[in-house]
């Protein structure tokens, strides 16, 4: 049964017209349940992101390897009062090697929490490098204020749970064992090793080296302490994202897994060599936006944020189905447009009547096209999410324009549009690169077409 329309009492000539006013504004009225799937796409997103952490929280998060740095105890005069008395505290001296290559092979897990996918790794980090003679001098420290009984080495690891097994290395040939010292400014993990030396003397031409079994989940970080710092990183995994201060100079990705070598000089850091006192942090800024403001604050006065310089790798899964399907529906407004442009030319064109209520449940339709997107995206993939959902709306529609239309004909080349356009958005979101100007020469060609058919009109 049809619908009387809303337009029959108004005059011939001014019909027209008002049919287009209506459905510009059911245009409108439709713009809002896309806001609403909006919202249920970043609920779902943001679910997905707990779903990391809490896996996260039990494995190990994002890792920042940083070190070794050699701390030097030393008692600094503060001040003198009038009898000449002298107060005296104690305060760090950090040095940093002069030369340290980092070798890491990363194994990477992928797992699910429900229907949510994680990306873990196991990882084995060899590290070796030396300490030239040191320089305090520079700092003004005289040897003989050093505590050099409470010398140790540090290591600074953004999740402490990732260590497999205890942190040993081997420090001028002897073994040294690492236990934990609390935290940074901003959370970082401080691993320690007493040196228990007795003079300067015996930190001339120290080499190390060590190996590290380190868990984490997404990313793993290097902070180039060096004044020459190598870092070298293969995986299996074949989705690398290389991010940080700093490219790699060298990198091979394949489908069998990659490998990358990062060079780093201390020109290229914004933190010195050596430095008094402990206002730093090693927390990858990337992590945590405010982080700079958090040390300012933590430290008090001079600080370096050592994160700010590491560079390393993320392991991503390389479809992120809740980013595509947000981009997606940003080209509502476009499916709903298109579409009933296509009908108002096809229904005035051919003298056929479609009630604006009837308008109304063919847009309903077009919205629910993205829910059911990400309903089926999130089990199947995007792809074929797309496919299923784009052709279970164009045979509704078409089925329902059949029955309007009362023309096989007709219906057939609705479908054919239909077709087309959820083609046309599918390559769009697709070609990342070229989306824009493929958009553009799009929506150019879809309003030639409309120019060229409106022009038979009586407006």
């Amino acid at each position: 049964m049809n619908l009387p329309t809303t337009t029959e009492s108004i005059p011939q000539d001014n019909r027209i017209l008002v049919k287009g006013v209506i459905i510009g504004l059911l245009v409108l009225l439709l713009l809002i349940p896309t806001f609403f799937v909006t919202g249920v796409i970043e609920e779902r997103e943001d679910r997905q992101r707990q779903a990391v952490q809490e896996v996260s929280a039990k494995w190990a998060g994002r890792q920042n390897l940083t070190g070794p740095m050699l701390v030097l105890p030393f008692m600094q005069t503060v001040s003198t009062d009038s009898s000449g008395r002298t107060k005296k505290v104690k305060q760090l001296a950090y040095f940093l090697p002069s030369d340290l290559a980092v070798a890491t092979r990363i194994r990477p897990q992928q797992r699910s929490r429900g229907i949510f996918k994680v990306m873990l790794y196991e990882s084995q980090n060899d590290l070796s490098g030396r300490f030239d003679s040191l320089d305090l001098e520079q700092l003004n420290i005289n040897p003989a204020a050093v505590l050099w009984q409470e010398a140790f080495v540090q290591f600074s690891l953004s999740d402490p749970k990732g260590l497999n097994e205890e942190l040993a290395m081997q420090w001028g040939g002897r073994s040294i064992t690492f236990s934990a010292a609390g935290q940074d400014a901003t959370g970082g993990s401080r691993m320690v090793a007493p040196l228990k030396i007795s003079a300067l003397s015996d930190l001339k031409q120290v080499s190390f080296s060590g190996r590290i079994h380190l868990n984490g989940s997404e990313s793993m970080y290097l902070t180039p302490v060096g004044r020459s710092t190598t870092f070298t990183v293969q995986s299996a995994w074949p989705h690398p994202s290389f991010t940080g201060a700093i490219l790699p100079q060298q990198t091979a990705v394949s489908d069998s897994g990659f490998s990358a070598t990062w060079k780093s000089m201390a020109h290229k850091r914004s933190f010195p060599q050596q430095w008094v006192g402990n206002g730093f942090s090693t927390e990858v800024p990337m992590s945590n936006p405010q982080l700079e403001a958090v040390i300012e604050t933590a430290a008090g006065g001079d600080s370096y944020n050592l994160g700010r310089d590491a560079f390393g790798v993320d392991l991503f899964i390389p479809v992120n189905d809740y980013q595509k399907t947000m981009r997606s529906i940003k080209y509502a407004v476009l499916f709903i447009v298109l579409t009933f442009t296509a009908f108002f030319l096809v229904e005035t064109a051919h003298k056929r009547s479609v009630h604006p209520f009837q308008y109304a449940l063919i847009g309903i339709a077009l919205v629910l096209f993205f829910l059911l997107l990400l309903s089926f995206s999130e089990y199947i993939g995007f792809n074929w999410a797309y496919a299923i959902a784009a052709l279970a709306t164009v045979s509704l529609i078409a089925w329902f324009m059949r029955g309007l239309l009362g023309s096989g004909k007709l219906s057939t080349l609705l479908t054919v549009v239909l077709v087309l356009l959820y083609s046309y958005v599918f390559t769009i979101l697709q070609l990342q690169d070229y989306s824009l100007i493929l958009g553009s020469i799009g929506l150019f060609l879809s309003l030639a077409v409309v120019m060229r058919y409106s022009r038979k009109f009586q407006w």
